[in-house]
């Protein structure tokens, strides 16, 4: 039995998403970690670190689901915060198709508990009871208590040394279907979602492209609720669009079924491979747009900006004003090398198909395979023009070869001598040098660094090889992690 992990390179997009909730401070974010296998969320001892959902792919075998952690529930929240968070929990469990509901094997369920298990019992969830900290055997027999809750037979895990995570996740999985490889979609059909902030005209682009009335256009923001799939055809080829509700700061978001519809939108992100931006040309580039942009790259998705209300700008010459506006746009996200820009009118269909051409190459782009000697020899001219740096502490960084392991999105793997050499200025270096010559502009790139010293990735850059030996690190005695209580 395997725990559940994040997601290997190339997984197709998972649908099914499950809500990690309780009270403070009794460990979720510690579960969501030891489920993905890797540390994303803030863990610490005061109650009330997780502000917001985070959400992130995983897999539990072969089965690919959506996680999102929350933070901390409160009969009667005090403050603004805690207000916040009661309403980010409320949107989670509305949104979400499963839950697991964290409980503290050392206190028993107290009121707070209680308080969560009405809630979940109100709103029909699949429910699955963890009780945390149960670190030893002797501890297990602590659960029997959360039977209080009358929310199903509770299972004893440990977070912290990953005890009963595989029967954690037998209990979830007889609860809810997950997403099975089996059934995804075909790699070679482009998932394409419209996201963006209210009311750029995301509903309009999804009628201009689908060629008929598919949503409710209005000027009126949040018309959209959910995330809705369609398959289609553009010029022959099949693809599915996904149309989302506008994502917000996450100040403005209402209570109710707006916050439901923000969480589908996020997920929405993970399960496409292009993600079509869509900007207001008479008010582009805010704050909240490079908020989402940041979302879509965090999830390693290729990424259109889509200038929308083209119509409404006043210009001379279009083609000027369209490089002016893509200067605009590329120096405000520059964390984004070179992302591709089109621009559009969506009410009567202007540049719409140049769109969607733009969008199909992004696709083809994110699934292409390199020459393994071609690659190579790029990769070893840029380091004969550009030599490591070399540390007197740690010595000079020497480069064996490189290698693509794997599409959606294309992962690299380097083979050096030493991994703490690695100095992140030549790591942006090497991957701007794959980007440019094999036109991989608008699509992100998952890096890896393999040799002594173990694996070193960048950001959450993982493939299955930094997986397994992150989890084999993270495993400690033959107890953690299995699926019998040892």
């Amino acid at each position: 039995m395997t725990n559940a992990a994040a997601p290997t390179a190339g997984a197709p997009p998972a649908t099914t998403l499950v809500a990690i909730v309780g009270r403070p401070n009794v460990g979720k974010s510690s579960l969501f970690n030891a489920l993905l296998g890797r540390r994303s969320a803030i863990v610490a001892e005061e109650s009330g670190t997780t502000r917001d959902r985070m959400i992130a792919p995983a897999e539990f075998e072969g089965r690919h689901f959506l996680l999102a952690d929350t933070g901390g529930l409160l009969p009667e929240p005090e403050t603004e915060i805690e207000t916040h968070i009661a309403a980010q929990v409320d949107a989670a469990i509305a949104g979400a198709d499963a839950v697991i509901f964290v409980t503290d094997a050392r206190t028993g369920p107290a009121y707070a508990d209680e308080y969560v298990a009405q809630r979940l019992r109100q709103a029909h969830k699949p429910t699955v009871v963890a009780v945390n900290k149960a670190d030893n055997p002797s501890q297990e027999s602590l659960a029997a208590d959360a039977y209080a809750l009358s929310l199903g037979e509770p299972v004893p895990v440990s977070a912290l040394h990953r005890r009963g995570l595989g029967d954690l996740m037998d209990a979830l999985m007889a609860q809810v279907p997950m997403d099975d490889a089996a059934d995804a979609p075909d790699p070679e059909t482009p998932r394409i979602a419209i996201i963006g902030r209210p009311n750029v005209g995301k509903s309009a682009l999804t009628n201009a492209v689908l060629q008929e009335e598919r949503s409710i256009v209005s000027p009126v923001p949040g018309t959209t609720r959910d995330a809705l799939d369609t398959p289609f055809e553009f010029e022959g080829a099949p693809a599915v669009l996904i149309d989302t509700a506008g994502i917000r700061r996450r100040g403005a978001v209402q209570p109710g079924i707006e916050k439901f519809s923000v969480l589908r939108a996020a997920a929405a992100i993970h399960r496409c491979d292009v993600a079509l931006l869509v900007l207001d040309a008479t008010n582009p580039t805010t704050d909240q747009d490079l908020h989402i942009a940041g979302q879509a790259a965090d999830a390693f998705k290729s990424l259109l900006v889509v200038v929308n209300k083209w119509d409404l700008v006043e210009h001379d010459d279009p083609r000027r004003e369209e490089r002016r506006f893509t200067r605009l746009v590329r120096s405000r996200m520059r964390f984004l090398p070179n992302v591709p820009v089109a621009f559009t009118s969506a009410i009567d269909g202007g540049g719409v198909p140049e769109a969607l051409h733009m969008a199909f190459d992004l696709h083809a782009k994110r699934t292409q395979w390199v020459d393994g000697p071609l690659l190579n020899r790029a990769v070893m001219d840029a380091v004969s023009r550009h030599l490591p740096p070399t540390s007197a502490a740690k010595g000079s960084l020497k480069l064996y070869r490189v290698k693509q392991e794997s599409v959606r999105p294309p992962t690299f793997v380097f083979f050096v001598n030493n991994t703490a050499r690695i100095h992140f200025s030549y790591e942006r270096y090497l991957a701007n040098t794959i980007r440019e010559q094999f036109g991989f502009d608008g699509v992100p790139l998952k890096i890896e660094f393999r040799g002594k010293g173990g694996v070193h990735v960048i950001g959450d850059n993982r493939s299955k090889a930094a997986a397994r030996a992150r989890r084999a690190g993270n495993r400690g005695p033959r107890s953690a992690g299995t699926r019998g209580r040892k």
